[in-house]
């Protein structure tokens, strides 16, 4: 091999993206697999279930053998799995919080069998208790979850968008979970883009992305970072809405995902969350992702 090839396969090899989209798992589970290499990723996020219903349909043997041979047969790596939206793991009511803390450990365990390396959670609501008391349950979830097993998956809990009772909104609170819990070697964070912007982190402009990746690294410590949800954000700056907006159309704009795309976020898988309405569709948002990283 030259020299100049070489140097030319370094550069192609540091400019490659791991990108992806949360794709359905309608039919068997291993369609996931199919669904995201149709849409050109090397890399996805999925539910394990159904994720708006307490109740999970059992994992056949064949549909996991599927499922973990597509995965290594196309390299799309790694795999994440989100919880269902139903759990709440800061609520103050009883019922909802021992059924969110079942469908935890359940979760852990399907991630396990799918040997899928990643699990996200958003942190919840603490419903009006106040944030000690939402504290307190989301480490005692994490703590119970991880007691007799879970190892071999991360959990990574998901920053939120500000709004009202919401727990995970500021680093800082992140950053006390993970310090709390009583094997932070089994948990990671997932920054997603909207939701930090709604919440006060500027992502605007290099130097706005600068500063927030070093408050991120001072607060909570960069190598915990596995996973970024690359949403644009239908409010503005610290609007504290939770609403996503397709790649450069929103309140980010496409100043502040090039410059998102060109800072050291652009190590880490990336999955977008982007709307399902409109005329755009997510191969135009993965095709706008890949020219504002300089990829095409």
């Amino acid at each position: 091999m030259t020299p100049s090839l070489r140097v030319m396969l370094v550069v192609k090899a540091e400019l490659m993206l791991r990108v992806g989209f949360h794709v359905s798992i309608a039919g068997t589970i291993d369609e996931a697999v199919d669904r995201a290499v149709e849409l050109g990723c090397n890399t996805f996020q999925m539910f394990t279930r159904t994720p708006r219903a307490w109740a999970a349909g059992e994992l056949s043997s064949d549909e996991v053998r599927a499922f973990v041979d597509k995965v290594n047969s196309y390299d799309v790596k790694p795999v994440f799995a989100h919880v269902p939206y139903l759990l709440n793991l800061a609520s103050a009511r009883q019922d909802v919080y021992a059924r969110s803390v079942k469908a935890l450990k359940e979760e852990l365990a399907r991630c396990r069998r799918l040997e899928v390396p990643f699990l996200v959670t958003h942190l919840g609501s603490h419903l009006g208790a106040g944030k000690q008391k939402g504290f307190e349950r989301i480490v005692r979830a994490v703590d119970e979850a991880y007691r007799f097993g879970g190892a071999g998956v991360v959990l990574l809990l998901e920053n939120t968008a500000g709004t009202r009772n919401s727990m995970g909104g500021r680093f800082e609170d992140i950053s006390r979970i993970v310090s709390s819990v009583a094997k932070p070697e089994f948990v990671g964070v997932c920054f997603d883009t909207a939701h930090g912007f709604a919440s006060g982190y500027d992502l605007r402009a290099v130097k706005a992305v600068e500063e927030t990746l070093r408050v991120f690294d001072e607060v909570i410590g960069f190598d915990r970072l596995k996973l970024v949800h690359l949403n644009d954000s239908w409010g503005g700056w610290n609007s504290r809405v939770d609403r996503h907006q397709h790649i450069g159309l929103g309140k980010i704009g496409e100043k502040g995902f090039r410059a998102i795309l060109h800072s050291r976020l652009r190590e880490l898988p990336l999955i977008l969350e982007t709307p399902w309405e409109g005329t755009l569709r997510d191969v135009d948002n993965l095709r706008k992702v890949k020219e504002l990283a300089g990829e095409i």
